[in-house]
């Protein structure tokens, strides 16, 4: 199994669970918005000033939509998938 493989088997996950999170949270819309902001201004703050750290992540269409959906922990799992 390559490390693609499981880093799209780790997205599938993370979907599924934010999915299952969201469903139940009282404040649906306001705990998304806030995994959004918090997702999107971490990966736009690692592509800022990630090249200090020899972290380079782009802003391409799959890392904004999977911050954007998942949050933090996405662009946690793009870190740790950058250095392997």
């Amino acid at each position: 199994m390559g490390t693609e493989t499981i880093f799209w088997l780790i997205c599938a996950v993370s979907v599924i669970i934010m999915i299952i999170y969201y469903s139940k949270c009282r404040r649906r819309l306001t705990s998304f918005l806030f995994g959004a902001f918090t997702g999107l201004a971490a990966l736009i703050m690692l592509n800022r000033y990630g090249c200090y750290f020899e972290i380079l992540l782009p802003l391409n269409i799959f890392n904004v939509c999977g911050s954007a959906i998942l949050g933090v922990p996405f662009v946690i799992c793009l870190v740790i998938i950058n250095f392997l």
